[in-house]
């Protein structure tokens, strides 16, 4: 305990990183307060039916959690960050298909740019069909019409379709500010801090419903928290893990070659046990509502019905039995188009590294990508057991159903990577003024 105190000490000690810590709260409490801030012409008080379907998980209740409860609120900050992180995975995943986005990610700082003004202008376009979209699904969402004060008209859907596109691209400056000058990714703790918002009251219920309904008392609720403390120490594992693989590097001769034959530098090519991070669960979950719809139009036929009901409710056995197998399926397709192996086998070729044992180039590509495929199975097999473990305690254990949201899946996964890189990049500025830092090593994990 003296220690953290000590590292804390020294984190106010350097004046730079102290400021960064300060800008970044104050554009985290704004964000906050923005996101409380209800649409004009939209009554408050009538919001109840609104925040009853953004519970209990599910898609909306995904969007609730990622803009930190505004979506439910109808604020200014409904849209949240999400058009930005669509607009970036579109980008990216285009990048792989499209000869110009490839050559603007091999020309450097400029290229990368150039990358980002074409991400903000697909965020506009994007949040231009989303804002319409949601404004017009209030009613279909539990909204009163009397909620609506001046109409659902023009007059109405004008100006709030500007202040959500406005609300969304502030949002996005916010957290560029916050990786420019602030410290850690942005736009990654506006995500954490609209998580963490909800975590209070989900806890609150849980402990309402052990303690004072006589549901397990006390005893319980220190097993959950014990549990939780369990998840988050394997999500961490999840996170860290990286398989590392050997590359030696050749000493350059007098006439500039390199020479295999002598004795050179050896380094790692770190490839992580989850390269594709929370994209896979997001995906999956996007398209989970597929199966309860295809029932719907099977209408009153027994696959029909079983359809709806199996894979209506999240915390169901098929839902989470599908909804791991897509996490997999998707986990092993993102890997595929993120992680170069061509790309990375080119590189080291031309900086005269080479894995030992293997040729350079379509050998060391063929090498790295059957790696890859190799830990990415039991990284797949992990995540996907971490995104149905809020089922699990749900059937077993009885938790409430916000609570245990926060027990894996997407929301549990951000918060750990987000914590984790924060604390590395502090743990930067503590090691250039030669002090400890948060946590004992920064080397990260070798999964054997």
């Amino acid at each position: 305990m003296s220690k953290f105190i000590e590292t804390l000490r020294n984190i106010w000690n350097i004046e730079e990183l102290r400021n960064r810590i300060f800008l970044t709260l104050f554009f985290l409490a704004i964000y906050r307060l923005g996101a409380q801030i209800v649409l004009p012409g939209i009554d408050s008080v009538q919001l109840a039916g609104l925040a009853d379907r953004t519970q209990g998980g599910g898609l909306l209740g995904i969007l609730n959690a990622f803009t930190g409860g505004a979506f439910a609120n109808a604020s200014v900050f409904a849209l949240g960050i999400m058009p930005y992180i669509s607009a970036s995975i579109v980008v990216q995943l285009m990048g792989i298909a499209i000869p110009y986005l490839q050559k603007l990610q091999k020309e450097g700082e400029s290229g990368r740019k150039t990358i980002n003004q074409i991400t903000r202008w697909l965020t506009i376009l994007i949040c231009v069909v989303q804002a319409p979209a949601y404004l017009y699904s209030l009613g279909a969402l539990g909204v009163p019409d009397s909620a609506f004060i001046m109409g659902k008209g023009f007059g109405f859907i004008a100006p709030s379709v500007i202040i959500l596109v406005t609300g969304c691209i502030f949002a996005m400056w916010l957290g560029e500010k916050i990786t420019d000058r602030g410290i850690g990714n942005g736009i990654s703790l506006l995500i954490t801090v609209g998580i963490i918002a909800s975590l209070p009251g989900s806890f609150a219920q849980e402990f309402a419903s052990r303690v004072t309904e006589s549901n397990g008392g006390m005893i319980l609720i220190l097993i959950e928290l014990v549990i939780w403390v369990v998840v988050i120490g394997l999500c961490t594992l999840l996170v860290l893990a990286v398989r590392q693989i050997p590359v030696q590097y050749a000493r350059r001769t007098a006439s500039g070659g390199f020479d295999k034959n002598q004795a050179g530098t050896r380094q790692y090519i770190p490839l992580r046990l989850n390269a594709s991070g929370v994209m896979p669960i997001i995906f999956a979950q996007a398209i989970m509502f597929a199966p309860a719809y295809m029932g719907s139009l099977l209408g009153d036929s027994n696959v029909g019905q079983w359809m709806q009901a199996s894979f209506s409710d999240m915390f169901g056995l098929w839902y989470n039995i599908l909804f791991g197998l897509l996490i997999v399926a998707f986990t092993f397709f993102y890997t595929a188009i993120t992680v170069p192996t061509n790309k990375m086998s080119d590189d080291l070729k031309r900086s005269g590294g080479f894995v030992p044992g293997i040729r350079p180039g379509s050998e060391t590509a063929e090498f790295l990508d059957k790696i890859m495929s190799l830990i990415t199975f039991p990284g797949s097999l992990f995540l996907a057991a971490l995104s149905v473990l809020p089922a699990i305690v749900v059937q077993i254990m009885g938790m409430q159903q916000g609570w245990a949201l926060f027990y894996g899946g997407t929301s549990l996964l951000i918060m750990v990577g987000v914590a984790i890189d924060t604390i590395q990049q502090i743990n930067a500025y503590l090691l250039n003024r030669h002090y400890d830092g948060l946590m004992k090593s920064g080397k990260k994990r070798k999964l054997a």
